[in-house]
């Protein structure tokens, strides 16, 4: 190898937004010139770039398809112009368009997940991915056929005397895509990937991809995506492994970026940025999560119900960050069981993050509910009932703030509420959007804590070390109806996440009533959590769109 001239590519870490054709065209053209400009003369974007990742039941449109195709020849003819690059774009392809001379033998309609090599104004070859992922988020199988059902031959082009194969993300997590690229020729793998992060997926991908490497005994260029797309995020972090699959080069993660690698016979050189930590990338994915979900839906601000507690100050936080301050409302809603440090902590909060607080009390409605209801209710004691209807006019309030602003109401329930149906359907559940939807209770101290850490304390240190509470009966705490949550979150993370069984997490060392209690309170729940806002995923198993379990069900194990 080290007889070929140096080569430099571009590995093209961009957020694209889904449907937006003309304008994901537009920023691929855009980075194409910044990296011709930069030296570079191949230039790797990202699995599905051109349309949004994961353009779902859209794909079924032939609108979008002919969208799709005719955006990727002006992709190709507006680069037209920069001599000796090439550009490799992520995208639908349906084989039959422009009169591909496949179509003879193939259905029209059938789709691929595919990349296209541009040169020269052309569209010199397309690759259709072969390993169609249908687990967690993914379900792929609904709408592409595998590149095999193409008689897809390898992808391999020449760019400076260096030979690239092409492969689309999960093609790499196995090793007949890759041995056959190798075998047609390939001296450098390049794979397009969108892959939506979870808590430890970085470290995964790049132990996944030096396995790939080392396996073909070629280096690898992993090009991935950025930005959010309803509840998935993706987290960037690009990166380049040698042939002994070593990480020489990895773009930064959760921002826009164009990295540049210099491939020198068997060196690979370019810039390495480290990974940060858990809670940095956690608060990211949520940040980020929030400025996409508002910026390309159109929303001009939040609106968040500010209790006192750690849950809706760390929502206002991450809004904050992500957002900025004059975008973000807070109202604090006190009721007749509102401790004084509550709306006490919640003015310091506001103050500090410099956000609009308003105060609303809800005793005056609450007052008028049960003497509507006095006559209905006589003889029956207070219980969750009343609760419930202090959490209703709360969410009434926020939802008429946000009809008559525009804004959006983000809710402030973490998983661990979600999972047991701690929370209340059209109360604290009503809004547009669950920021902390997927991080537990456990993790919401420690991203607190993180937060803190950073330079200026925003939360004060009294919200986070008070006893939680919904504070709607005197004297109330979490505890009261849930185990510790560090027991709780424990036994959430092995039902849910990890799919253990009953038996294995009392063998592990749980008390049975705990994890019978907890496990029935997840299956109970399922009808609430059907009926919440999308939110943020931010772990492997989120409640969303990889948690799709019945509400009737009888099953108990």
């Amino acid at each position: 190898m080290s007889a070929r001239p140096p080569v430099k590519v571009a590995l093209a870490q961009i957020n694209v937004t889904v449907g937006d054709i003309a304008g994901n065209a537009q920023r691929i053209v855009e980075f194409a010139r910044r990296a011709h400009g930069e030296g570079a003369r191949l230039v790797l974007f990202p699995e599905l770039s051109l349309c949004g990742y994961p353009p779902e039941d859209l794909l079924l449109r032939p609108a979008f398809m002919s969208a799709c195709a005719e955006a990727l020849h002006s992709v190709a003819k507006a680069l037209a112009d920069l001599e000796g690059l090439h550009v490799v774009v992520g995208h639908p392809h349906q084989f039959g368009e422009r009169g591909d001379v496949r179509s003879k033998s193939m259905a029209v309609q059938q789709r691929f997940n595919a990349a296209s090599v541009l040169a020269g104004g052309r569209i010199l070859a397309t690759y259709c991915k072969r390993e169609l992922p249908n687990y967690q988020v993914f379900d792929e199988r609904r709408y592409f056929a595998s590149g095999r059902d193409a008689a897809q031959a390898p992808v391999v082009f020449d760019v400076g005397g260096t030979r690239f194969g092409v492969l689309v993300c999960e093609d790499a997590w196995f090793d007949e895509p890759a041995a056959s690229a190798k075998a047609a020729g390939a001296q450098v793998l390049c794979v397009l990937n969108a892959s939506p992060f979870h808590l430890g997926k970085c470290a995964e991908r790049e132990e996944r991809m030096a396995l790939r490497a080392r396996s073909t005994g070629l280096p690898l260029l992993y090009s991935h995506l950025t930005g959010a797309q309803d509840e998935i995020v993706f987290d960037g972090a690009s990166f380049a492994v040698d042939a002994q699959g070593a990480v020489r080069v990895r773009a930064p993660m959760f921002e826009e970026a164009l990295s540049l690698v210099e491939i020198d016979g068997a060196a690979l050189r370019g810039p390495l940025t480290e990974v940060p930590s858990l809670e940095a990338q956690a608060w990211a994915a949520l940040v980020t999560g929030v400025r996409d979900y508002l910026g390309k839906n159109g929303f001009p601000g939040a609106i968040i119900g500010l209790s006192g507690g750690i849950d809706s100050a760390l929502v206002l936080a991450i809004a904050v960050d992500a957002l900025g301050a004059d975008k973000v409302r807070a109202v604090m809603m006190p009721s007749p069981y509102t401790a004084d440090i509550s709306w006490i902590d919640a003015r310091d909060m506001a103050q500090r993050l410099s956000v609009r607080y308003d105060e609303i009390s809800i005793v005056p409605m609450f007052d008028a509910f049960r003497a509507s209801l006095a006559q209905e209710f006589a003889g029956r004691a207070e219980d969750a009932t009343e609760e419930n209807i202090q959490a209703r006019i709360r969410g009434t309030l926020l939802m008429a703030l946000s009809n008559k602003f525009g804004a959006i109401v983000l809710t402030t329930g973490n998983k661990s509420e979600m999972a047991t149906g701690y929370c209340t359907l059209y109360g604290d559940m009503a809004g547009g959007f669950a920021v902390i939807k997927d991080v537990a209770k456990t993790l919401v101290y420690r991203l607190a804590h993180w937060k803190n850490a950073q330079g200026r304390e925003v939360i004060p240190q009294r919200i986070i070390t008070r006893a939680p509470s919904a504070e709607l009966r005197p004297d109330q705490t979490d505890q009261d109806s849930l185990p510790p949550y560090e027991v709780l979150d424990a036994i959430l993370e092995r039902y849910m996440q990890e799919d253990q069984s009953i038996e294995e997490i009392v063998a592990a060392g749980f008390e049975r009533a705990d994890v019978e209690r907890v496990t029935r309170l997840i299956k109970v729940n399922e009808y609430k959590r059907r009926q919440a806002p999308v939110g943020i995923r931010i772990t492997h198993r989120a409640f969303g769109r990889d948690w799709r379990y019945p509400i009737t069900s009888k099953f108990r194990a």
